[in-house]
């Protein structure tokens, strides 16, 4: 450490970008968090050997690194039922807060996804079929847009490595460009009355509008953590209906639901008025809609690890 290095004002400088790129890294709020003071610990106790050039580069690798350490120890470990991405609040008119654009890179829309789009439940889940090196070089030269150089940097690799990294994990996001999940003004106001319409039509336990508002081959995941909830995917329109009334009979009088903008999209953010340890007090429910307004996937975040981010009632 130098007495030249200004930390306090190093950390407000960059701890958007790197918060940003650990949360698409891991897919987890929390997680990011830990990785961002990681970072600036590191930086603190064993700073780069030349300080008086930018400390961008440094950090970005540190970062990644720490990231993608923590993703070969997620994936080690077992995991109770589904794993979904930790909700985070965007904007209600489909922005990212201004700390997530990276200062100094230009246009944010520069690369092959849009910021917004990145943190899209959608992209998220579909990075999940990357290796950790695939999933930082596709965010680095996509979604960053970082020239092949920069990213070479930033990974430590060459850079004949980093362009077969990145036609890999390319292809591995084959399935997710074919039906992108771009956050526009038009797909938010079809999830936002898909979900309307849903919530009345559970309410007035109407089954043929809830299996009407279904495409037939939906899937209902539900992220439970320590929570009790389902511990495998349920797929199928009426199987997904059922459950649906099953949990409205359980708790829809003790719920109560608050329209939020969660990764660039309408989401309900339900608090619960139930007794018992194994009930959760609070969750996220989110849907994927297609162009005709039925509900592809639904998506249940209750595990209170993953709810760092979202605001209380």
């Amino acid at each position: 450490m130098t007495a030249s290095t200004d930390f306090a004002a190093l950390f407000r400088a960059e701890r958007g970008l790197l918060w940003g790129l650990c949360y698409r890294m891991t897919g987890d709020a929390a997680d990011a968090d830990e990785l961002v003071q990681e970072t600036f610990v590191r930086a603190l106790a064993q700073p780069p050997v030349r300080t008086d050039v930018p400390w961008r580069p440094w950090l970005v690798r540190v970062a990644i690194n720490l990231a993608r350490d923590r993703l070969r120890r997620r994936r080690r470990a077992p995991y109770r039922g589904p794993w979904l991405p930790s909700p985070i609040e965007t904007d209600d008119d489909g922005g990212l807060p201004a700390y997530e654009v990276p200062a100094e890179r230009g246009s944010p829309t520069e690369g092959r996804y849009e910021l917004l789009e990145s943190v899209s439940f959608a992209f998220l889940l579909a990075l999940e079929a990357l290796t950790p090196a695939q999933r930082a070089v596709l965010l680095l030269r996509d979604v960053f847009d970082y020239s092949v150089r920069e990213t070479a940097a930033a990974l430590d690799r060459s850079e004949a490595n980093v362009k077969t990294t990145h036609h890999r994990a390319r292809r591995a996001m084959a399935a997710y460009d074919r039906e992108r999940c771009v956050p526009t003004a038009e797909r938010r106001a079809r999830t936002q009355e898909a979900l309307a319409r849903l919530m009345g039509a559970l309410a007035a336990d109407d089954v043929t509008a809830i299996e009407a508002l279904l495409a037939a081959d939906v899937r209902s995941l539900t992220d439970g953590g320590e929570f009790a909830a389902a511990h495998r995917p349920v797929i199928g329109r009426a199987r997904v209906a059922r459950l649906l009334r099953g949990l409205m009979r359980k708790g829809g009088t003790h719920a109560f639901p608050t329209p939020r903008t969660l990764n660039g999209l309408p989401a309900l953010v339900i608090d619960f008025k139930l007794t018992g340890a194994r009930f959760a007090p609070r969750g996220v429910l989110r849907c994927d809609v297609d162009a005709h307004g039925r509900i592809t996937a639904l998506h249940g975040v209750y595990a209170s690890r993953k709810l760092t981010a979202v605001r209380g009632p």
